[in-house]
């Protein structure tokens, strides 16, 4: 067997996510799935497991692009685009996660709970979303961090549509902020209840009131109901805004700025427009500290969280419905 950066347990539990086969043959550089042939590249100990019929993915240009070499030699350079990536990051952010780390702790505390051996699976992990450090930082868990692309968290290339990965693999699973950029959440959202264990637990936090982010690979937005329909098959153990108004209406305000002066995707005057709406809007954010969970709040919410355990019937539409929050 080559030497894979996962736990042998998770490694044992790789499936081809073509055919679904649990047959695949092991070698230095590649897995081979003796079922249908498909071969998945190994690029220093990561598994690049996309099913390669998808015209959305070029296997083998994944595999030799390294998002996180990249992002470094971006932030190397210097001269003017340096210096106003500078300003940039410098800038105080027009969002604020209210909920995350709170959330990030409660899921933790229920993965835990189930034992020591307990398992946690991130879809779209290539970056550590805000407040969710803990969860890719669990050293008393298994974590096995998910994307589409190489960097360096994660542990295998992989399409959240066809997660390669036997039925009831894990405890938990974290979807933070990847739902509006995937083709069918639905059916995403059913991967994750296939390879939860019974009683698995699934935290996900998904945007409503948000502008395009993520160019052409963003299609997706979620009202509280339309978030917890989206997990039905799931209990609910909380739910909420987890981004509030204030956040909502800084980044409008930006994006207004953006469209009105027809600002191009980079350059000095993206730049400029942005650190003014930056320092101009920012402190509308603190403002949802006490908007965040009123019915009002709801309604105009920059983004919902849920955290629920996985259940084998699904919320009738008519419960659902009495579950209305708003005004």
């Amino acid at each position: 067997m080559t030497d894979l950066n996962l736990d042998s347990h998770i490694v044992e539990r790789l499936r081809c996510p073509h055919c679904q086969s649990a047959n695949l043959q092991f070698a230095s550089d590649a897995l081979t799935c003796t079922a249908c042939d498909s071969r998945y590249p190994v690029v220093d100990g990561v598994p690049v497991l996309l099913d390669p019929t998808n015209p959305l993915f070029d296997i083998e240009s994944v595999s030799t692009n390294y998002y996180g070499a990249a992002r470094v030699a971006k932030r190397k350079r210097g001269g003017l685009r340096g210096g106003l990536r500078r300003l940039a990051n410098a800038a105080p952010s027009l969002g604020h996660n209210l909920k995350a780390e709170a959330n990030a702790a409660h899921f933790l505390r229920r993965v835990r709970a189930r034992g020591e051996s307990a398992s946690v699976l991130i879809v779209g992990g290539g970056t550590v979303g805000e407040g969710s450090e803990a969860i890719a930082g669990a050293d008393d868990l298994t974590v096995v961090s998910t994307d589409v692309y190489l960097s360096p968290q994660v542990g295998a290339v992989a399409d959240g549509h066809q997660l390669p990965f036997e039925d009831g693999t894990f405890d938990g699973v974290a979807v933070q902020a990847v739902l509006e950029h995937v083709l069918d959440p639905f059916q995403v959202v059913a991967e994750i209840h296939r390879v939860l264990k019974p009683g698995g637990l699934v935290y996900a936090e998904t945007p409503f009131m948000q502008q395009v982010h993520g160019g052409a690979y963003d299609f997706h937005r979620f009202t509280h109901l339309g978030h917890r329909r989206l997990f039905r098959h799931f209990a609910e153990v909380d739910s909420g805004p987890c981004c509030g108004p204030g956040m909502a209406l800084a980044w409008s305000y930006m994006y207004f700025l953006r469209a009105l002066f027809n600002v191009p995707p980079s350059g000095v005057r993206r730049v400029a427009v942005d650190l003014f709406a930056r320092y101009t809007a920012f402190w509308l954010k603190y403002l949802d500290s006490v908007m965040l969970s009123s019915p009002n709040g709801y309604n105009a919410a920059s983004g919902f969280y849920f955290i629920g355990t996985r259940a084998e019937n699904p919320l009738p539409d008519h419960e659902l419905i009495a579950g209305f929050v708003g005004v």
